[in-house]
């Protein structure tokens, strides 16, 4: 494997997606917005691997992955019109089904297919698979990494200029009320679960909590630079119990930052 099959792969992705755009704009908005998520997915994982300091061979790896991680949303919406997979299907799956219905890695040897689907198949989990070898895990952190710092920046573009509709927003209501359970959640140093978002507050902090959820101190320093926990609460009603949640997952950050920069994965 070599960046010519990167490159090769990328030109099947374009051509894959090209045939879900319609002559309706309406349509094809949230069909962009997922093509131009996925490039830049592709960028974080690069930029974040680069420091890490992995080999070219798993960055090339590592490149497959978060070009096809969200894959499956293209046909998702095409069926269901949505991209809540509560209310159509798993969208992982639905991609890990269109990579063996196209034959795409139909080239690789064996290991690589397994390792690029592993990491396809968590990148939107609740939990990382128990049991899992350190080398497979690292790939689905790594992705897990560069797709929410990519969330984070869509939704807040959402959030501050609302141009992208339920594609982003989960249909959730925009009320001025907010859950304690997701509270709870980032004042015990857990990520929220989708299950108890009620209004789209609790989608913006359950976004906050993702924090519990970064694996890499490169991920950090992208997060504090580009201070998306401080835009975030910049869209939340001005309410102490919030800014105190919002303190602590900015505490939990910084305390990460602290630490000495991570070695190369030693697999």
């Amino acid at each position: 494997m070599n960046q010519d099959d990167v490159s090769s792969l990328k030109n099947w992705f374009a051509g894959y997606v090209s045939r879900f755009y319609s002559d309706d704009p309406e349509y094809n908005r949230p069909i962009h917005l997922k093509e131009e998520h996925t490039k830049r997915v592709c960028g974080n994982i690069v930029m974040i691997g680069k420091e890490l300091g992995i080999s070219p061979e798993d960055m090339i790896l590592a490149e497959i992955i978060a070009l096809f991680h969200d894959v499956g949303r293209f046909r998702q919406y095409e069926l269901y019109r949505t991209f809540v997979d509560a209310l159509s299907e798993n969208h992982a799956r639905m991609g890990l089904r269109q990579i063996g219905k196209h034959k795409v890695f139909s080239g690789f040897p064996a290991d690589k297919k397994f390792l690029i689907s592993k990491a396809i198949a968590y990148h939107n989990a609740a939990y990382l698979p128990a049991g899992e070898d350190e080398r497979t895990l690292f790939f689905m952190k790594l992705i897990r990494d560069s797709d929410k710092l990519d969330i984070w920046k869509v939704s807040l573009d959402y959030f501050t200029e609302k141009h992208s509709g339920d594609a982003i927003a989960l249909g959730l209501p925009d009320t001025p009320s907010f859950s304690e359970k997701i509270l709870e959640s980032i004042q015990r140093h857990e990520f929220a679960r989708i299950g108890d978002l009620k209004t789209l507050n609790d989608f913006k902090l359950l976004q906050i909590s993702w924090v519990f959820d970064i694996n890499f101190i490169p991920s950090f320093r992208l997060l504090k630079k580009n201070n998306y926990l401080g835009m975030l609460e910049e869209t939340l009603p001005r309410k102490k119990e919030i800014s105190e949640a919002v303190k602590v997952a900015s505490d939990y950050v910084d305390s990460r930052l602290m630490n000495a920069p991570e070695e190369p994965p030693n697999f």
